[in-house]
């Protein structure tokens, strides 16, 4: 029976996987990468925001620091959460479903906490969620399950009580390791995924409203 979900923001609440991908390389060209790999952004999307820094430096032989990169790559994507990015279509649908199902839930994402904030503040969804958990409090990322686990005792549920919800890969296969049941959900930046998710997570979705189902 699941008691409480814990989901990603990218990919899942909110329709924003296009813009890292190309600010990836707008950032790599802005620092003289005239041709930046189209395959750049699928290499650094499983790492910690600090490490895929250091990634452009080590690979692209940037002379700039990691906090430079950090911040300037945050600067670049703000304008787009903060005006333009929407939410995923039935969003606050599953949301109120929750709610009449007294099902709490929260959010694990790799993003920016500024960021993370200033899109659910402007979408009026900020308020809806227990707890919103970033790399700030888990620097780690979620190649190790430590995020979800925060996310657990916050829900104050066992991991198999709890549905994590995601659309890459490599979480999924994070938050299944550490014994949580864990949903697929269809993204388009995340499709060439698609059929090994569909293998491994325990259920897997087009749309978030399919998620009543289970339930």
């Amino acid at each position: 029976m699941i008691k409480g979900i814990i989901f990603d923001l990218d990919g899942t609440l909110i329709d924003s996987m296009n813009i890292w991908c190309n600010i990836d390389r707008a950032f790599l060209k802005e620092n003289g990468v005239d041709n930046p790999p189209a395959d750049v952004s699928d290499k650094v999307k499983k790492l910690t925001i600090e490490s895929a820094a250091e990634y452009f430096i080590n690979n692209f032989g940037l002379k700039c620091s990691v906090k430079y990169i950090v911040d300037r790559i945050e600067e670049l994507v703000r304008i787009e959460y903060e005006e333009n990015i929407p939410l995923k279509p039935y969003v606050n649908e599953v949301l109120d479903i929750l709610d009449r199902k007294n099902i709490p839930y929260g959010i694990a994402t790799a993003t920016y906490k500024s960021l993370a904030e200033a899109v659910l503040k402007r979408l009026g969804i900020y308020g809806r969620f227990k707890f919103l958990l970033t790399e700030s409090e888990y620097p780690r990322g979620k190649n190790f399950p430590d995020i979800y686990i925060g996310g657990a005792e916050r829900l104050g549920f066992s991991s198999n009580e709890i549905l994590v919800v995601e659309d890459s890969l490599h979480c999924i296969e994070t938050a299944m390791k550490a014994g949580f049941v864990t949903v697929g959900l269809y993204d388009e930046i995340s499709a060439t995924e698609r059929d090994i998710i569909e293998q491994i997570a325990d259920y897997y979705f087009e749309s978030l409203d399919k998620i009543e189902s289970i339930l």
